[in-house]
């Protein structure tokens, strides 16, 4: 591997002045700087970056723990917090979490002994009992995003139960009474808020909840197909679905589909998450978009400011989502 001496050697000049055209400390003139760098292109010179940023007390790296590849929605939200990161000069690692806790774990554990400067963690499951006490004990500012606990720290997320409640409030307006919902996975705050915002709406308008359509997707597609094409295959089936997240809204759609029903005509759908594509294809998807965007610029920001020294109160940022009215919901 070269090193900053073979480049010196190489280009004629002294050790210092090779720093002096890597890291712009000092005017180089034209020549000098052109034969430094006809050297460093010939040896393969790399700076050893990461024991700079150590010895600087700082890695200029930011970790991002999160279920990435099993849900939609998260890689829109990825794409937002990375960007806001490049526009910051930072770099950031991905971990998929899985949302399991175990991998979550694992994850965080290799982001810490990469001393990143800063994590941002959706929470899987039990998150606060294992993965952040232990970023909180290594002393890493980091910000949860997408999903709260009740831990004092910094946290942006959706709303949830409002959403959710208006999304059934629409069916309900439709005359919808026998309505299915698919719920996420258990110990998640935001399948939490989202079921309640679903039972608010049906106890608000005095409507029975049979516990045969109170579906488990577990926010996986698979899940979901299963439990719905169970549930529309019997003889009193829902005439409606909520679906509260975009993953489990595939596996609704793919278990209409496969049991030869018409959305809306045969059953109508709604969904908490949106798809960049619900214009484009049939039916389009009636549903509540997350801002994503705001979202994730609002953790980066927050993280930013720990790692600048804030020390302030925990803080809690709430987004709104937007409703979108389309024709899956059979209007």
């Amino acid at each position: 591997m070269a090193t900053m001496g073979d480049v010196a050697r190489l280009a004629g000049v002294s050790v210092s002045t090779v720093s002096h055209v890597l890291n712009e400390t000092r005017k180089v003139n034209a020549t000098t700087r052109e034969r430094v760098e006809s050297a460093i292109a010939e040896t393969g010179y790399r700076r050893n970056v990461v024991a700079r940023s150590l010895a600087a007390g700082r890695t200029h790296t930011i970790g991002l723990s999160i279920s990435a590849l099993t849900n939609p929605y998260f890689g829109s939200l990825v794409h937002a917090i990375e960007e806001r990161l490049s526009a910051a000069g930072l770099v950031m690692f991905l971990g998929d979490s899985h949302d399991d806790p175990a991998a979550e774990r694992r994850v965080v554990d290799s982001l810490l002994d990469r001393q990143v400067d800063g994590i941002i963690v959706a929470p899987s499951a039990d998150a606060e009992r294992k993965t952040i006490p232990t970023i909180q004990a290594n002393g890493t500012p980091f910000v949860l995003i997408d999903r709260g606990v009740e831990i004092p720290c910094d946290q942006v997320a959706p709303e949830n139960v409002e959403s959710a409640a208006r999304l059934t409030e629409h069916l309900l307006d439709l005359g919808h009474r026998r309505i299915a919902v698919v719920r996420g996975l258990v110990g998640i705050t935001s399948s939490t808020e989202r079921i309640d915002g679903f039972f608010r709406a049906m106890a608000d308008r005095g409507v029975a909840i049979d516990p045969r359509y109170v579906l488990d997707g577990h926010s996986r597609v698979d899940d979901a197909e299963h439990a719905v094409r169970e549930v529309l295959s019997a003889s009193d089936r829902p005439t409606a679905i909520v679906s509260l997240n975009n993953s489990m809204t595939i596996g609704t759609v793919k278990a209409a589909r496969a049991l030869g029903l018409d959305i809306p005509s045969d059953v109508a759908l709604v969904s908490y998450d949106d798809f960049e594509w619900s214009d484009l294809f049939e039916p389009r998807l009636t549903a509540a978009g997350q801002d994503v965007g705001t979202m994730g610029r609002a953790a980066v920001d927050m993280l930013l400011e720990r790692i600048d020294g804030y020390d302030g109160p925990a803080r809690r940022v709430q987004v709104p989502t937007s409703f979108h009215h389309r024709n899956s919901c059979g209007c």
